[in-house]
């Protein structure tokens, strides 16, 4: 599975350009499925959710980008239906769209749906898209900054598939508490390091290998 983790979708040229690379076909030939699970534990999040879901959210582009199928994988209904149902559409499609909304809330249910376990079996063509939450749930945990909803078992840890963790919209003037200093306090507590990238920036991993792709700015902070 390759990974495309970004602030805000796929914003700018140089990451949809990055997206078609990963998926080696053109977006119009390329299935996806959406989840919007993380968006129910933020305030509005039924509407959030529908406005991901629809392609009405051009401010963090995602399902509106032309797939040539798109579904939606609601993780808090995969634990009461057989796992026949989703499995092989997850298994079979070329694209995840993980939204944003709160990473801690995501990690619980992608464990507890049975997803977690599954994505490190996907083919190589799989791409797994994040957006701002999305992208942060892959790290081994968020920081104490990013706890909004807590899990039962309490604590910042989420799935650590990748061996860094993200600080997403770096400087954006919706989220003051997001500024670079708040960036540099926030990785001096971090264990591993971390990427602050702007809405302009994504990470882009390939095996063993990560690279920045971006028309922002970004910082990388090592413990």
């Amino acid at each position: 599975m390759k990974l495309l983790l970004t602030s805000a979708g796929i914003i700018n040229t140089s990451i949809h350009d990055t997206l078609v690379d990963l998926l080696g076909k053109p977006i119009a030939e390329s299935s996806a499925l959406c989840i919007p699970t993380a968006l129910y534990a933020n305030p509005g999040g039924a509407g959030r959710a529908w406005q991901f879901i629809s392609g009405r959210e051009p401010r963090c582009p995602m399902c509106e980008l032309g797939w040539k199928s798109l579904g939606v994988l609601e993780l808090t209904a995969l634990p009461s239906i057989d796992i026949g149902l989703w499995v092989p559409m997850v298994q079979e499609t070329d694209a995840l769209l993980v939204g944003g909304g709160d990473p801690l809330y995501l990690s619980y249910w992608m464990r507890q749906s049975g997803l977690a376990d599954l994505l490190p079996s996907l083919r190589r063509e799989t791409v797994y898209v994040g957006l701002s939450a999305g992208s942060m749930v892959m790290a081994p945990n968020v920081g104490e900054e990013f706890v909004g909803w807590n899990p039962p078992s309490g604590g910042d840890r989420t799935l650590g598939m990748v061996d860094f963790s993200l600080f997403p919209h770096l400087d954006l003037e919706q989220f003051p508490e997001n500024s670079l200093a708040h960036a540099e306090k926030w990785a001096a507590k971090m264990p591993v390091p971390g990427y602050a990238i702007d809405d302009q920036t994504a990470i882009k991993v390939t095996d063993d290998t990560v690279e920045v792709v971006s028309e922002g700015h970004w910082k990388l902070f090592t413990p």
